[in-house]
């Protein structure tokens, strides 16, 4: 398993040498200069947006609750595809005529011409502090993983995590991260293809693995329900209300507002592949959704010892049906998908402190060698300010959560105004990105609104929207016409 490990690692080390001399400007270090082509830019988005929960944190609430707890993955697997045909197209374009911008708070100050510079200096500053949480799920999800199959300290199986990711992360910037999350997210979809598979095999089929649920309680089946699991016994739990199953759902529209699955469609070659990843992308999620939701049903049916943490039962599993070699290949699919979405959030981070606030309200004239190092640099500071809240640990599907809310409720509904409502205007943008990120952060720490049980996109994306619709008419409407006919440079520059 070590072999296998520090094999995989090494891997992802050359990458980032190899295209370290490619990343010359700060357009190639954020979008990769424009290149991407269909299947890259579709992996890539996908192996970035899951991490280290789809094959942690999901099949441990699959494991702990049953099938009730796989809402959350019809949630996600709708707002894949809606993203990817309601977002990415129009994204790509209107990037590219808002002066070939490389972050969303770019695009954002250039789309609703805000002169006050107001709406790029919130949006990086909401960027910055919620992908340096999510990083440090990440990095809690690396030192599980680590303490697991090797027994180490799970302090220093989180340095040895950060210290990799940032290493070829800091050398070839985004193309480095989107060729290894190549690599990584056909490890993640091959691991959660062979390993449920082969567990059902042993269970005598999917007849045998209904059988094996229903023995512990009938309630692990039942989609209506959420099954309790205390002190390594499962019980019938308590019914799914529609407000528990809406939040699970609400998940999905989660993905409107995702800063490093957005960074993919800004970065795609052009209009014309978006059609090929977006089949790719939804074909490689409904795959691993299903994979991991297996996983965690058939943790409960092979594993002879019930588990104190739910959330290793896929490395569980590994070590209990495969050899070491294969089991390493397996278990190296894990820190595939921690990295994968680890690398991408560093590197959008990095990006909006370099381009929103350093060349925007520090050095405008900054050359762009100067700014790829400024970039470079920026991914070390966000890493150990990530690396010190993953510390003090914490549950991985929880932070996960908390951070993919807080993206979702500010950026969710203004991305996607933006793209189909020329009415709206600068402060209706800020309004609605401070009201969907205050509202998340409020919900999450007063017991008297998170006890309610309602995810905090809800109210995150309804706050949002209501600030949008009060706020649009104090500024001014943008005076160009961003839905009109693209200009012939337009056209060649998107490849229409």
């Amino acid at each position: 398993m070590l072999t296998t490990f520090a094999a995989y690692l090494v891997v992802m080390i050359v990458i980032g040498v190899w295209v370290y001399r490619r990343t010359n400007t700060l357009a190639d270090f954020a979008l990769g200069g424009r290149r991407l082509n269909a299947p890259t830019a579709a992996l890539s988005a996908q192996a970035s947006d899951m991490s280290g929960w789809l094959l942690l944190g999901l099949p441990g609430a699959v494991y702990a609750q049953g099938v009730g707890a796989t809402w959350i993955a019809i949630g996600l697997a709708a707002g894949t595809y809606l993203n990817w045909l309601l977002v990415a197209p129009r994204l790509r374009t209107y990037t590219e005529r808002a002066s070939n911008a490389v972050s969303l708070s770019a695009y954002l100050e250039s789309r609703f011409e805000d002169g006050t510079r107001s709406l790029r200096l919130v949006s990086a500053l909401v960027i910055v502090v919620f992908f340096t949480v999510y990083v440090s799920s990440g990095l809690v999800a690396g030192g599980v993983l680590f303490e697991d199959v090797f027994g180490v300290d799970s302090r220093l199986a989180i340095t040895v995590s950060v210290a990799v990711i940032v290493m070829y992360a800091f050398l070839g910037g985004f193309l480095a991260v989107s060729f290894t999350d190549v690599v990584q997210g056909t490890m993640m979809f091959l691991a959660l293809l062979v390993l449920p598979l082969m567990g059902i095999a042993l269970l005598g089929g999917f007849g045998g693995l209904g059988g094996a649920l229903a023995e512990r309680t009938p309630a692990l089946l039942d989609m209506g329900r959420e099954a309790s699991f205390t002190d390594g016994t499962w019980s019938a739990g308590s019914g799914l209300g529609f407000v528990s199953i809406v939040s699970l759902l609400a998940w999905g529209p989660g993905y409107f507002g995702q800063p490093h699955i957005l960074a993919r469609f800004m970065g795609i070659r052009s209009v014309h592949h978006i059609p090929v990843a977006r089949r790719i992308s939804t074909s490689w999620v409904l795959v691993t959704l299903l994979g991991a939701s297996l996983v965690g049903l058939v943790g409960i049916g092979l594993l002879d010892q019930p588990l104190d943490n739910p959330e290793r039962v896929f490395i569980a599993l590994a070590r209990e049906l495969l050899n070491p070699w294969v089991a390493g290949v397996l278990l190296a699919a894990v820190l595939a998908a921690i990295m994968s979405t680890a690398d991408s959030q560093l590197l959008v981070a990095s990006t909006a402190l370099t381009e929103d606030f350093y060349r925007a309200f520090v050095h405008r004239a900054a050359s762009e060698r100067a700014l790829v190092w400024v970039g470079r640099a920026t991914v070390i500071l966000v890493a150990i300010v990530a690396y010190v809240i993953a510390l003090g640990g914490g549950a991985v599907l929880d932070i996960v959560s908390y951070a993919w809310a807080g993206f979702g409720s500010a950026f969710g509904p203004v991305i996607l105004l933006s793209l189909f409502w020329p009415r709206m205007t600068w402060t209706g943008a800020l309004g609605g990105i401070v009201g969907g990120a205050v509202t998340v952060v409020v919900w999450q720490n007063v017991e008297a609104l998170s006890g309610t049980g309602v995810y905090e996109m809800i109210p995150g994306w309804i706050v949002a929207l209501l600030a949008i619709v009060v706020c649009n008419g104090i500024g001014h409407r943008p005076q160009r016409d961003w839905s009109g006919p693209m200009t012939e440079p337009e056209s060649r520059a998107v490849g229409v």
